[in-house]
This record gives C-alpha cells, structure tokens and sequence, in this order.
C-alpha cells in the first residue's frame, strides 16, 4: 500500500504524548517539531489516526515542503505537487494559510497564490475550465514559518479532534478534551486508581479518564473530512471503526468520582458522559470544595481545572480554593494531586512545591500543570 507523510498537530508542549500515541498506532515517526509529529503511513494510517489520537489537534497529509520567498517560488513549486492523487474534479477545496517570520507575510495573497496554482494544475490533469464543487471537501493549508512553505490537506475536517461528539454543554474556560487526555497520560494514574475531580465543570477530566480506562476510541462516534473521500474506501472505515467499538474493555470498571458546586453543572457533566456512555462509570455530586471530602480509599489521584479569576475579589477566593485543595490532600497523604491553572502563584498558595511543573497552553491561555506525585502503592504478593 502507498505510504506518505502525515502530521499529527499538537498543543505545544505535548509533542511526546503524541509522539507515543502515533507510534502505539505502528506508525514510524519522522522527526518531532514543535507542535507537530511527522510520520509515514497509508490511507489506513488516515483511518487510525483520526479514530485514536487522543491528544492530537488534527491530522494532517502532507503534500510537500520547499523554501519560498518570493511569490513566484511559491507558485511555481506549488503546481508541481500531485494535487489530482487527492483532489477530484468536482470537489470543494478552500485554501487556509499562516506566516511566522517569512518574507511572504500576506496570508491573503499566499492563500490565492496556492489556490490559483492548484487550479491550473487540476485543469491540466482532468482537461476542464470550471470545476462543480459539489462533491468532498478539502481543504489545503499553506504554512510559512522562516521563509520554509508546507503545503497540506486535512484530513479531520471542520472540527478538530478535540471534539468528540460527547460535550453537548459546557462551562467557562474549559479545558480542551485532547489536552485533558494528554495530561492523564502524563501522569501516573492508571486504571484501576480511584480518581477524583472536585471542578468537574462539564466533566472533561473525568469523561476522558473513563474513555481510557475503557479502552474507548476519541473518535469512535463522530465524522470526519476525510469520510467522504473516495481514496479512503467506505469499508476501510467501516472496518476500522468496528475494530475500535470491538476493542473497548467490557469488564473495566474505573472508579471515578466527580463534583461542583453548582447543581446545574453537574447536571449537564452527567448528560456529557453519558454521551460519552461512560455515564455508568462516574459518581457525580455537588458539594463546595470546603464541605467535601476525599473517596475512601487509599492511593487515589485528585485531578482538576480550578477557577481563576482576574478581579481581586474572585482572586482572594481562588487562594481560598487553594487552600482548600491543600486541606483536601492532608487528610490521606497516599494520594496524589495533578492540577492544571493559569494561577502563577500556586504553589505558594498551595502551601507546597510540585514534583513536577510543566508549562502549556489551553487554547490561549498559558497555564502550568503542577504535578504532586504521592507515594508509590507497594507491592502486592502475587501468591
């Protein structure tokens, strides 16, 4: 089967979560940038990447890179990349593009450069002056960063892959499902430890800790661009996706809990994860954080979104928060705590310094993931 380049875009600072999802799937990865993972693969690779991914952005085909820095050059190389091995006579194809410190930094012209020069190649190749747009759609994204094009077609589509399907209601400043699940894998909770959100807001840490621990593909009940390509045979898809549902662990039953103060709230986390048919597999409630106390049982993990605030009343109530938090994990030292926040004072509020920071981004938003590991559950006597 042909092979080609793909990538696998990413939040910054994620890039080996990715890197070991894509080469769990069997695919060899290339090299490792910032914010992308490239990797060969076939049309499969195509099917699998958008079903499993679980911390990438999107999937993306490769069709070439070259230097540009003029806009001759970038039409020139442009017209010789194999558009018609992708892109059918009738279809709808837009043009998307970014510059980053390149010569070439109107993106509008960039756009309508690639796109007039992706015409005159599909005219040549099927011999037509006007094309239908009405069958799939495409689109191509041109990418300039230090004078280097990359030209690609997405092969998610419209939404990325952050969205599952499952989040029909959510709150303020939630965190994305694909950084959420790229967090859990850099932590070192496993299946099996009890866990705990007391901000669940809609339920995105929870939800994706259930999908893991139930083995659930992210992707398993949602469309994507590349759908309704014809290079991508229905079956191979059909196949895949029966393959994924077939992979889900029946008999795994997580121990999940999760809680808000806000009645609604929790609510709307239950409809989520129950769209998500994970809903059987986590106890929501609705309690304050200053009234709650940690599930019984010992070498559990507390992982959470608090709220910020920028106003100085809303800020004096998230150091009470923190405090709160800190009271919460005295009470069983044998658990662990991960929390993600754009709060720069944390740990002095928190009262404690982390194992371990690591600094990201939630959509636009900086944030820090603080990393409190907890002691090591010993050993059990196999006998």
């Amino acid at each position: 089967m042909k092979t080609f380049e793909l990538i696998a875009t990413t939040t910054f600072g994620i890039e080996s979560v990715v890197r070991r999802e894509v080469e769990e799937l069997g695919y060899d990865v290339h090299h490792v940038t910032d914010g992308k993972i490239t990797y060969i693969g076939d049309v499969e690779a195509i099917v699998l990447s958008n079903l499993w991914l679980r911390s990438a952005d999107r999937v993306l085909l490769k069709m070439g890179e070259f230097e540009a820095r003029t806009f001759t050059e970038l039409f020139d190389q442009t017209i010789e990349l194999p558009w018609e091995h992708w892109i059918t006579p009738k279809a709808k194809f837009t043009v998307n593009g970014k510059s980053v410190k390149s010569d070439l930094f109107s993106i509008s012209d960039c756009q309508a450069i690639v796109k007039k020069a992706i015409v005159k190649r599909l005219q040549k190749h099927y011999d037509i002056e006007w094309f239908e747009e009405t069958g799939p759609e495409y689109t191509v994204e041109v990418s300039l960063l230090k004078n280097i094009a990359t030209l690609t077609i997405d092969t998610t589509g419209k939404d990325g892959l952050h969205k599952r399907g499952y989040r029909k209601h959510t709150v303020e400043a939630p965190i994305k499902e694909t950084l959420a699940a790229a967090l859990l894998q850099i932590s070192y909770w496993k299946k099996g430890r009890i866990f705990y959100d007391p901000f669940c807001g809609s339920g995105t840490f929870p939800i994706e800790a259930a999908m893991i621990a139930k083995n659930i593909a992210p992707g398993l009940h949602r469309s994507f661009a590349s759908c309704a390509w014809p290079q991508i045979p229905r079956d191979l898809w059909d196949e895949l996706r029966e393959e994924a549902q077939e992979s889900i662990d029946e008999k795994e039953k997580p121990i999940i809990y999760a809680s808000d103060i806000d009645r609604n709230t929790i609510l709307n986390a239950r409809e989520n994860a129950a769209a998500a048919d994970v809903g059987e597999y986590i106890q929501f409630f609705t309690k304050p954080l200053h009234k709650t106390s940690l599930p019984h049982g010992d070498y559990g993990f507390v992982f959470c979104n608090p709220p910020y605030g920028e106003r100085i009343g809303q800020q004096k109530q998230v150091i009470r928060l923190h405090k709160d938090l800190r009271t919460l994990l005295d009470t069983n030292p044998t658990w662990a705590l991960y929390t993600i926040t754009a709060s720069t004072n944390f740990e002095k509020e928190y009262g404690k310094k982390a194992n371990k920071k690591r600094k990201l981004f939630n959509g636009r938003i900086p944030v820090t993931f603080y990393q409190y590991f907890g002691p090591t559950p010993p050993k059990t006597d196999k006998k």
